[in-house]
Order: structure tokens, then C-alpha cells, then sequence
């Protein structure tokens, strides 16, 4: 089977932009369902790229965008949220989407999951998002797709919301204190995140992929201290020393954390993240990572100076994905 035409869900964000660029670079069609057109003014002018106004959580609306695709990419996902909220969009989503393709003839499916879910045993996960991000898995697996898995470590790059976040703190306040500081990353760069996804799509000759899961993870691992400590450094901070940082014990990092979560907005800490980060969040060494599908992870010391450096303001520049605006459906 030829791929090439794509059904990208959760295009707009921030791995959606750089799968969505390189897809069109292809030159495949490319198709991106969101609830409003504001959140695709990035996208929209990228040629061969149709975006509709949806709602993907109504199965019938999902029924109708998956029709005429030869592939989906699901990237919907939350970090925050209630236990029904984590449902919604990590285990209901996939199990619609795979009703969806059953019923449209739709197989291949490349599923962005997350490191530390586990679709074997689901709930021994310490968390309501790890959980929520395995049962996802399951869905999928029993629908009989040709499925691939990715699990990324946390992802950084131009106008994360990771390495970002901790450039802007310490520009604010004068110390950081720290909850989970000793937790354990492996940073991958979005660019070989997108990269990963491509080279799934392209594998549909040789099926290497299909019913593979994927560890994508950097070469590095961090603690959660360290990345803070680094992000104040290249952002130039105090004079490229960055703020001090201190060291909260669990009981005031859940305090802190359950404080976060009564503000308003998205909180930058919840209870639920406190509990994801227990698990180290790395390469658990039995699953093939990155350098299976050819791509040799960037590191973490390499990208971040492009973005977070004293010269770039705020939270980095901005996506060279934005041109003009284009006319959007609806669907």
C-alpha cells in the first residue's frame, strides 16, 4: 500500500507542526481536524494541507475524517487533569479511533504514547496519566491495526513548554525551589520525534514497523535539578549562573504542587505529575529506540543554546511554520 494521504490528529500542537511540515514536504495530502482555526494559524499555509474545524472526541465527526485516509497519526495527549479527563482523551479517543478505522477500512496507525505507560499491565503505573496513557495502548492493540508505538521521553525544542518554562522561572523569581529534583529524564528533540513518525508512514512496503513499539528517547539522561539548573545557564540568567535551587522534600513538593493546581489556567506542577516522575523516565533498554528507525537521537547541549540563548527573549522564536493564513473548513 502507498500512503499518502495522512489524517494527523493533534497536528496543531507542538510535535503536530514539525509531522505536519515534513509529511508536506513529501508532498502527501495531509489533514488536520481542531475545534478552533486560530490553533492551526502555524499550519495553515503549508501546501497540500486541509484543516477542519472538529471535534475528534465525536465519534461520528471521527468516522467521517478518517474516511479516504490511508493512514492516521494520533498525537492528542494532556499532561494535566482529572482522572476524567485523562480517560477521555488517552483511552476513549484511541478506542474511538480504532472504531473509526474498523468501520472506514483504515489500518496503519502510528499512536505517540508516552515512556513509563505499559499496555501489559496498565494499572500498575504510578500515575493517572501513565495509566490512562497504557490502557490507550491496549485499545489499540486489541483492534487488530497496523499499529506502531512511540514513546517518547519528554520532548524539547523551539517553543516547548519544558526548558522554556524553566528559562522564564528563573528570569522571574530569584531562587527555584524544586520538587522531584532528583527524577531522571532522557530528553528527546521534537525534530526527531516528527522524524520517527515519518519514517513509520514510509515504512508501509517493508512493515519493519507495524506492531513495533518505540522507545524515543536522546542519548542523555538528566535529573529534573540538572535540566533546571541548564535552561538558567544557556538562557543567560544572573549572568549565565542561573538561580539557585532549592531542594523541596516530598511533603513540600506535593504541597506546592497541590497549590499549583488552584491556580488558575495550566498548572507548570501537579500531584499527578509529582507521581509520574517516581518512575524514572528512560529507556527501559528492551524496546529499540530511535537508532532502529535510522535516526541518530540530536543531544540535549547541541539544540537548546539555539533557542533558550540570551539573545532570544521570552519563550524562544517562533515556529518558521507560520506563513499566511489560509481558509479553513469545517467538518
Amino acid at each position: 500500500m502507498t500512503i499518502k494521504k495522512i489524517l494527523v490528529l493533534g497536528g496543531t500542537g507542538f510535535v503536530g507542526r514539525h509531522v505536519c511540515e515534513k509529511l508536506t514536504r513529501l508532498q502527501w495530502r495531509v489533514t488536520v481536524p481542531t475545534r478552533h482555526e486560530t490553533s492551526a494559524r502555524n499550519i495553515q499555509m503549508l501546501p497540500a494541507l486541509d484543516v477542519f474545524e472538529a471535534d475528534v472526541h465525536d465519534e461520528a465527526t471521527l468516522a467521517r475524517l478518517v474516511a479516504g485516509h490511508d493512514a492516521v497519526v494520533n498525537l492528542v495527549a494532556i499532561l494535566h487533569g482529572t482522572q476524567e479527563a485523562f480517560d477521555r482523551t488517552h483511552v476513549q479517543l484511541p478506542q474511538k479511533l480504532a472504531r473509526a478505522c474498523a468501520a472506514q477500512g483504515v489500518r496503519r496507525v502510528i499512536h505517540v504514547s508516552a515512556l513509563g505507560a505499559d499496555a501489559r499491565n496498565p494499572d500498575v503505573a504510578p500515575s493517572m496519566y501513565l495509566r490512562s496513557k497504557g490502557h490507550g495502548e491496549v485499545a489499540l492493540h486489541q483492534a487488530g491495526l497496523a499499529l506502531t508505538l512511540l514513546r517518547p521521553s519528554v520532548i524539547f525544542g523551539a517553543d516547548d513548554k519544558f526548558l522554556n518554562v524553566f528559562a522564564q522561572l528563573q528570569k522571574t523569581f530569584p531562587v527555584i525551589p524544586l520538587a522531584a529534583s532528583h527524577a531522571l529524564f532522557q530528553p528527546v528533540w521534537v525534530e526527531d520525534v516528527a522524524s520517527a513518525i515519518v519514517h513509520c508512514l514510509q515504512d508501509a512496503h517493508s512493515h519493519t514497523t507495524v506492531g513495533q513499539t518505540f522507545e524515543a528517547c536522546g542519548p542523555g539522561v538528566f535529573t529534573l535539578r540538572q535540566l533546571v539548573e541548564m535552561a538558567g545557564r544557556l538562557s543567560g540568567v544572573n549572568q549565565g549562573r542561573g538561580r539557585p535551587v532549592i531542594e523541596l522534600p516530598a511533603a513540600l513538593g506535593r504541597l506546592q504542587a497541590r497549590l499549583m493546581e488552584l491556580t488558575p489556567g495550566e498548572p507548570l506542577m501537579s500531584r499527578d505529575n509529582l507521581a509520574s516522575m517516581t518512575q524514572p523516565n528512560i529507556a527501559s533498554g528492551n524496546l529499540p529506540g530511535l537508532e532502529a528507525l535510522g535516526i541518530t537521537p540530536a543531544a540535549l547541549e547541541a539544540v537548546a543554546p539555539s533557542y533558550l540563548g540570551p539573545l532570544n527573549a521570552g519563550w524562544g522564536p517562533r515556529s518558521n511554520l507560520t506563513l499566511k493564513r489560509k481558509t479553513a473548513g469545517r467538518f
